[in-house]
């Protein structure tokens, strides 16, 4: 009966369980990657990550303490000495379950289970380190437009001058020009008004000539 145990007990006794993953953990050391079901990869999670955890105290309580577990000193040695220098600066997670195909016969879900800083494919030795960027509401669509303008303004010398628009230009032509129309138009009307001027008393003396030597036959006609 189950009896409301809440791990697998993998269909074995107490010993037999212990000491099949105490081999299965030996064995991941040693070989950084095992292939077996999923249901012994998950239980096998369980037992070697505290392991690892515990290696990155390198001390003889700590030396023995793993011992006491996994029952090889090789594997003991091999994560002291190697695989806790590379997980150091990991938090836990130290594995990853890769499924693969079901195994012909009793149909089971295969895995396999390696260690993450193993696997060159996932992790390179030249990757960086993400940053997480929190998201805030404040700001919305104006903060990015800030932050180019900010940049624009940097990256401008002290001694560069505006630049003026085309646009801007234009009206200063054209009023110059308005100016100018007007100037001439004053000037070709200023000399039509004084010969105007002028031409009004030679009008006036002509026509007092005309009249002066009528007034003078009547007189002699008298």
């Amino acid at each position: 009966m189950r009896n409301g145990k809440k791990f697998n007990q993998l269909g074995r006794k107490a010993p037999h369980r212990k000491a099949m993953l105490a081999n299965m953990a030996s064995s991941l050391i040693s070989h950084k990657r095992i292939s077996t079901t999923v249901a012994k990869a998950k239980a096998l999670r369980m037992y070697v990550e505290p392991l690892i955890t515990k290696s990155k105290n390198d001390t003889v309580h700590s030396r023995r303490t793993v011992f006491s577990y996994l029952q090889d000193k090789s594997a003991t040695k091999e994560l002291f000495d190697g695989i806790a220098a590379k997980v150091v600066d990991r938090p836990g997670g130290y594995t990853r379950i890769i499924r693969t195909v079901t195994r012909q016969g009793d149909a089971a879900d295969m895995c396999i289970i390696e260690l993450v800083d193993y696997n060159e494919t996932y992790v390179s030795g030249d990757a960086k380190k993400k940053t997480r960027k929190r998201r805030t509401r404040r700001g919305g669509s104006a903060a990015p437009e800030k932050a180019a303008t900010e940049e624009k303004a940097q990256t401008k010398p002290a001694d560069a001058k505006p630049e003026v628009k085309e646009e801007e230009k234009e009206p200063k032509a054209e009023t110059a020009e308005k100016v100018e129309t007007s100037e001439e138009t004053k000037i070709q009307d200023a000399p039509a008004e004084e010969t105007k001027a002028q031409e009004s008393p030679a009008e006036e003396d002509k026509d007092q000539a005309k009249e002066e030597p009528k007034d003078e036959d009547k007189e002699e006609k008298k």
